[in-house]
């Protein structure tokens, strides 16, 4: 069949517009329907099997380089060194509300899952689009998205090794056992409730969270950040 369409023209030199009339067939077959976007939200229960490792970069390194990089070649002079406060950098390696609790990173969970498509051969820029974890608050310092976690920590200093090379020791916040609720926002057009609660499943054991984690971009991981799911909970 053929269709009058209205094709709108912009004149790139004088912006005037001129509106002309083109004949074009239009089968039948060749339309396409785009259905709105059909989300939902599953809670789903985790509980940790191996510990979580958190150091989150903190206001006051972020503070420490942008000095560095305006000093710019002053920078580089001999300074004197001062003594390293291994407790600051513990409690600055933390994740905390203005309430005070204690949260992990909502985007961790989400590049966690997304990375687990990879295990089951699924197109990780579909995921991409389709699955987000709703926060449940936000760190007083600088506002990223948590999901709450529940969980005391404790100072752990270990050694690690810096981007020249060179090792250094680093302090920071290691929670034994843990569990979190964790809410994913999803695409059912894409995935069903038990495609993510799955995916879930696998994020906890072939990717994990937080520093040490078995994904980890750097090395093979510490076997740190892992969880399962929590059946018969919500």
């Amino acid at each position: 069949m053929e269709a009058e369409l209205d094709i709108t023209v912009e004149n790139g030199l004088d912006h005037e517009v001129a509106v002309k009339k083109k004949k074009m067939k239009v089968s039948p077959e060749q339309k396409v329907i785009i259905t709105p976007p059909n989300f939902a939200v599953v809670v789903i229960p985790i509980s940790g099997t191996a510990p979580y490792c958190q150091h989150k970069f903190s206001q006051k390194s972020r503070k420490q380089m942008e000095a560095t990089q305006r000093a710019g070649k002053q920078a580089g002079s001999r300074k004197e060194r001062k003594p390293r406060e291994f407790e600051e950098d513990y409690e600055r390696a933390q994740y905390v509300t203005a309430e005070g609790w204690h949260g992990m990173p909502a985007a961790a969970f989400r590049k966690s899952m997304i990375s687990a498509c990879r295990a089951v051969g699924f197109k990780m820029t579909i995921a991409k689009m389709s699955i987000f974890v709703v926060a449940d608050g936000h760190d007083k310092e600088d506002g990223t998205p948590l999901v709450r976690l529940a969980g005391k920590p404790h100072q752990e200093i270990h050694p690690a090794r810096n981007d020249n090379g060179g090792m250094d020791l680093r302090a920071r916040a290691f929670f034994d056992t843990w569990t979190a609720k964790v809410r994913v926002r999803f695409d059912q057009d894409c995935f069903s409730a038990e495609d993510i609660v799955n995916l879930m499943a696998r994020a906890g054991v072939h990717v994990g969270i937080g520093d040490g984690r078995p994904d980890s971009p750097n090395s093979a991981g510490m076997d740190w950040g892992t969880w399962e799911i929590v059946r018969g909970q919500s």
